[in-house]
This record gives C-alpha cells, structure tokens and sequence, in this order.
C-alpha cells in the first residue's frame, strides 16, 4: 500500500521490450536500498522490482500487457521522469491517502494554469462506475495524492503547490499529456455498493 507522497524522481535509464511486456530500468536516488520482489510505486503504478544495481543506481521493473494497456507506461522513453513511492512501513506516517497502485486509467490534462504562486491543473477522462471524484475528495495522479475540485462525471481540476511541483513530474506536464489515474478506494467501493 502507498500514500501518494512522492518519495523521489526517477529516470527511465533503458527500456527494453520482451515479447508483450516491457522492461523499465529507473535511475533512482534509493535504488541501492531496493531489493527484488519489493514493490515501487513507479507515476502510481506498482510494479515488482526485478533487478537491482546498486553500483550503476538503478533497479529494473517489467509491466505486462494488462498494465500497459491501463496506463501510460507504453508510451515511456530513456530520459522520462517518473514519481516513486516505496510502499508505506506499518511504523510509518499515512500523510496522504490509501493508494493502492492499482491504475483505473489515463486522464488527459487539459489545461495548465500559472495562478502567480500555485498551479491550476485540469483533467478529463472517461466516465463510467467508480470512476468518482467529489468536491474536496482524494485523487491520485501519476501517484501523488491530491484534492480535487471542479468536479463533474468526466473530469475535475487539482492545485498543485510550489513543494509539489518542484518534487514531482508535475513540473513536467503539459496539456494534452496522459497521466495516470487512481480513483479513492472508499469512493469505488461506496459507488459499487450503491450501484453506480
């Protein structure tokens, strides 16, 4: 389980195909504390660290067809910037919300606001149950946590502080850009309950 608080930025250092899935190696700067089978929130997508070079600084992910296909991790190059998280400690402090790493799917920013000191972001995506976001309520977005505004059944807006946009890929979004959404688990399983 993650919180949506970016722990460090990453560098897609390789990527390599291997018949419908991909290899991702990430440059990172807690590469050298990794070890295999642990779980990295990679832009909100968990994905099992395969391989570890401490001495190079960089651990190796593989994203099957199914993740591939939820996400935007197809589109991923050498040199992209992602968001990690590595998974909450039980000793640890919940300063974000309950994110699984577990992507609904991808929004598109639609437009990219300089408010002379914050950031106004505006996403779209698809409607349809579960996919609830309400006013004031928990988003995740490329695995940060953040509260929405604006919303309506097929898009919503976030305001990104100068902390956040420094430390995330937030710095890096442009419109038109797909991210990665997760939905809040407490909303998908009271929109499931209530039949939506």
């Amino acid at each position: 389980m993650f919180t949506g608080i970016i722990e460090a930025l990453g560098t897609i250092a390789a990527v390599r195909r291997d018949a419908s899935n991909i290899h991702f190696t990430v440059e990172s700067p807690f590469a050298g504390e990794l070890q295999i089978d642990q779980s990295v929130a990679h832009d909100g997508v968990c994905l099992t660290v395969v391989a570890v070079d401490a001495a190079a600084g960089t651990h190796t992910v593989t994203a099957i067809d199914e993740t591939l296909q939820k996400t935007n991790l197809a589109n991923w190059q050498p040199g992209r910037r992602v968001n990690l998280e590595r998974c909450l400690s039980a000793n640890g402090r919940f300063d974000g919300h309950i994110v699984q790493g577990h992507v609904d799917l991808t929004a598109e920013c639609e437009s990219v606001e300089d408010q002379n000191g914050s950031w106004r972001y505006r996403f779209r995506h698809a409607p349809g149950p579960g996919r609830v976001t309400v006013e004031k309520g928990s988003i995740c977005i490329n695995g940060t946590s953040l509260t929405c505004f604006d919303s309506t059944d097929d898009g919503f807006s976030v305001a990104i502080i100068p902390y956040t946009y420094e430390h995330t890929t937030f710095q890096d979004l442009r419109p038109g850009d797909r991210v990665n959404l997760e939905f809040d688990i407490v909303g998908k399983y009271v929109a499931k309950l209530l039949g939506r």
